[in-house]
């Protein structure tokens, strides 16, 4: 089996490559960063070298070294390795990859199956690959920037272990760089400390994303490249967002919980990470009608009509217009006081529908249009709240198994401390 049939093209010249890609490491000694998975002494690192580790799933965000670590991997069990993208491969190109891989172990070569982006896998996709991963024939290695425990299949999880691959600090950047500038594989190129900082602060902890800046910036010719040569190549941080994916979740989860904290300057923060980021400026403003509801209700019952507000001027305005009146909403949410007494009783009252019997309304309570049905005592008894002087009336309104049942209890905070009054 000639290795082009498994792996595809030949490689290019390494001189036309990306940077990224010539400073590939090319042993888990040179990879920089995630010390728990190549430390010599680690678990991980003991497992691989022994041939030993079987399929994996590598969680991590973008640029940390997925794809990396899973060529190191193969080349240290002496497989061969294919490399596929979820989206891209179709079952006719898997079952080609397992037919080959069955070849191979004829010949004593394992495979090892590289799928860049896993979460996106298929049904027809995993029931093609299953059963080969399941009897040895393929080893698997999955990489995704989404959480596996909700992204990637139950029946294929379940066959691989997951490790995670962190985000990288600023040092392990900054030692990516300094590598790059002088390996021989590099760039021939200076940049003065400050522009270096730059990079490294913009590229959010992505490898990949601070070699593409340093490469963009070499470009230009300038020796030594400036901080405000870097500004004026670069011009915008690498946003780490991704609105389809974990960090959407992430974010409105931060978002949320620091206006039910009451903290203001937080709130804005996580709002504008999300909204620099491409979210759907709808979106955050349905959720903050949520939060206007859940965690401040009648509290401040400006809150509610204050979002719904928010969410007609992005309708009517769009972005970046809009941003101001998802602020001051955000703004408002956290300043408010907070009161959850309402979501709290209507929870309550759910769970006694669910649970409970669904008895009928009771009979003072229905209304009687006809003579039957005041015949029948439809009506009968009710008291009518504008007949007292202060409009109210002293009579059951629950059904007789839930007679007595308290479900809204008002704190003492804010408007609702004058409603428990």
């Amino acid at each position: 089996m000639s290795e082009g049939d498994l792996f595809g093209p030949v490689a290019p010249d390494l001189a036309s490559m990306p940077l990224a890609a010539r400073m590939r490491p090319q042993t888990l000694d040179d990879i920089i960063g995630q010390p728990e998975l190549t430390r010599p002494d680690s678990a991980f690192r003991k497992a691989a070298e022994a041939g030993k580790l079987g399929s994996i799933i590598l969680w991590g965000p973008p640029g940390v070294g997925k794809t990396t670590l899973a060529d190191i991997l193969a080349r240290l069990s002496g497989s061969n390795i294919a490399k596929v993208s979820a989206v891209q491969a179709g079952v006719p190109e898997l079952r080609k990859i397992i037919d080959q891989a069955r070849r191979a172990l004829r010949e004593r070569v394992r495979t090892v199956l590289f799928i860049d982006e896993i979460h996106r896998f298929n049904k027809a996709q995993q029931d093609a690959i299953l059963p080969v991963v399941e009897d040895g024939t393929i080893t698997l290695i999955g990489a995704t920037t989404e959480n596996p425990s909700f992204e990637v299949n139950s029946a294929l999880l379940s066959r691989a272990r997951v490790f995670v691959l962190h985000l990288l600090t600023d040092e392990n950047i900054a030692e990516i760089i300094e590598r790059a500038l002088s390996d021989e594989r590099g760039l021939r190129a200076n940049f003065e400390p400050e522009a270096k900082a730059l990079i490294v602060n913009l590229s959010n902890g992505d490898a990949r994303a601070a070699l593409g800046m340093l490469e963009l910036a070499a470009a230009t010719g300038e020796d030594p490249n400036t901080l405000e040569q870097v500004k004026e190549v670069i011009q915008r941080r690498q946003i780490a967002y991704d609105k389809g994916g974990e960090q959407h979740f992430d974010l409105i989860s931060a978002l949320h919980k620091c206006v039910r904290d009451s903290d203001p300057d937080a709130s804005l923060y996580w709002l504008a990470r999300m909204l620099e980021g491409g979210e759907d400026p709808m979106y955050i403003a349905r959720r903050l009608i949520r939060m206007a509801t859940e965690d401040i209700g009648l509290a401040q019952p400006q809150a509610l009509p204050l979002t719904i507000a928010a969410q007609q001027a992005v309708h009517t305005m769009g972005m970046p217009e809009a941003a101001l009146a998802l602020a001051e909403a955000v703004v408002f949410l956290a300043l408010a006081p907070k009161s959850n007494a309402v979501y709290r009783a209507y929870k309550e009252a759910v769970k006694d529908v669910q649970e409970t019997r669904n008895d009928p309304v009771p009979l003072h309570l229905r209304n009687a249009p006809t003579k039957l049905m005041k015949n029948l005592g439809y009506g009968e008894g009710y008291q009518y709240a504008h007949d007292a002087e202060d409009a109210k009336v002293d009579q059951e309104h629950l059904p007789e198994t839930l007679r007595g049942r308290v479900y809204y209890r008002p704190t003492p905070r804010g408007w609702e401390g004058k409603l428990k009054e």
